[in-house]
C-alpha cells in the first residue's frame, strides 16, 4: 500500500527546542534484545531474529562491564565540530583497544546456539588473525559489501557497536555539530539503519536517524529524503493487512528509499530490530527499483 506524505511544513513542530541529537542510551542493547525476542514469535525469521536478540544480550554484557576507550581530546573535539566532522569517525580514530578481543567473545558465546553452519562461520572469527579482523571491520566502516564475509559481519559489527556506542556515550550533544552531509552520522560519519519516529517530550512526533555504527540519533525533518534532501513526490509503502509500525519512505529523484519506524503505532518498537524483521518490505522495495539508503549491521543484504 502506498501514500503520500504531507510536506515538512505540514507535520514538524516549529524550530526551537528540537533536541538535535540523541546519544544511546544505557539499555540500547537490552531493550534491542527485548524487541527481537517479541518480534520472534511466529515470525517466518523467528530463528535468526532469537539468535540477534542473544548477541544484543551479550552486546550489553559487554557494555555494562565497561572499557577502557577514551574520547579524543578536547582539541580535538572543538575542531571537529567547528569544521562540522564527526568527532569518533572510524578514519580518524586508532582502533579501540580490546576491539578484537570482544569479537572473540561475542563469537564464543554465541556460537554453541548456532547450527553447524553458524559455528563454523563465527570460527573464523576464532581462528583468523587480528588484521583479517581488521580488514572486515575497514570494510564494514566503508559499507563495502562485496568482499564482506557477511556470515561473520553480524558479529565482527556487533563487537564494533559496542565500542563505538561506548565512545559515543561519553559525549555531550554540545560537542557535536550538525553533520556536513545530513544523511551521515554527525557521530562517527556512518550510514543509517532506519529511521524512527519517536514518542514521549520534546521529541514527540520527530524523526530521527539512526546510526548503524554508534547507535546516536539526529533529527531530520519528514516527508524529505533523508539521502538528497528531495522533499518532491516522498511516498510511503506498507505491508498490506499488517500495522504500519514500518513504512519504506522511497525517492523519486535518488531512486532510494529508507524505512521509519513508528513509535506512536507500537512504543516498544526499535529502528534496528524492527527494521531486520520487515525484510519482506525491503524484498517488495528492490521490486520497485528502490536501493536502500541504509544498512543493518545484524543482516548484510547487499552492496549500498
Amino acid at each position: 500500500m502506498t501514500t503520500t506524505l504531507l510536506q515538512p511544513g505540514q507535520i514538524e513542530a516549529a524550530a526551537g527546542n528540537i533536541p538535535e541529537l540523541r546519544l544511546p542510551p544505557a539499555d540500547l542493547f537490552l531493550a534491542r534484545a527485548r524487541r527481537l525476542e517479541q518480534l520472534a514469535d511466529h515470525h517466518a525469521m523467528g530463528d535468526y531474529l532469537r539468535f540477534v536478540a542473544r548477541l544484543a544480550r551479550v552486546q550489553q554484557e559487554r557494555l555494562d562491564a565497561g572499557l577502557a576507550a577514551k574520547l579524543p581530546s578536547p582539541e580535538t573535539l572543538a575542531q571537529c565540530r567547528e569544521f562540522a566532522m564527526p568527532p569518533l569517525a572510524p578514519a580518524g580514530l586508532a582502533r579501540p583497544d580490546g576491539w578484537h578481543a570482544t569479537a572473540r567473545d561475542l563469537a564464543r558465546t554465541v556460537q554453541p546456539s548456532l547450527p553447524e553452519a553458524g559455528r563454523a562461520a563465527l570460527q573464523r572469527i576464532l581462528d583468523k588473525a587480528d588484521a583479517w579482523l581488521d580488514e572486515q571491520a575497514g570494510r564494514l566502516f566503508e559499507a563495502e559489501t562485496q568482499h564482506l564475509d557477511a556470515a561473520a559481519a553480524p558479529v565482527i559489527g556487533a563487537a564494533l557497536q559496542v565500542h563505538w556506542v561506548h565512545l559515543a556515550r561519553q559525549l555531550d550533544p554540545a560537542q557535536v555539530a550538525r553533520p556536513e552531509h545530513p544523511n551521515l552520522c554527525p557521530v562517527c560519519g556512518s550510514h543509517p539503519v532506519s529511521s524512527v519516529v519517536r514518542i514521549g517530550g520534546a521529541e514527540s512526533g520527530l524523526r530521527y536517524l539512526h546510526c548503524a555504527l554508534c547507535s546516536s540519533e539526529w533529527h531530520v525533518v519528514r516527508a524529505k529524503c533523508s539521502n538528497c534532501d528531495n522533499t518532491r513526490g516522498i511516498a510511503s509503502y506498507h505491508l498490506e493487512g499488517e500495522p504500519p509500525v514500518v513504512r519504506a519512505e522511497s525517492c523519486p529523484e535518488c531512486q532510494t528509499y529508507l524505512k521509519t519506524v513508528h513509535q506512536d503505532k507500537d512504543p516498544l518498537a526499535d529502528p534496528v530490530a524492527d527494521d531486520l524483521a520487515s525484510l519482506t518490505l525491503d524484498l517488495l522495495m528492490d521490486e520497485t527499483g528502490h536501493a536502500k539508503s541504509g544498512i543493518n549491521w545484524y543482516l548484510i543484504q547487499g552492496q549500498l
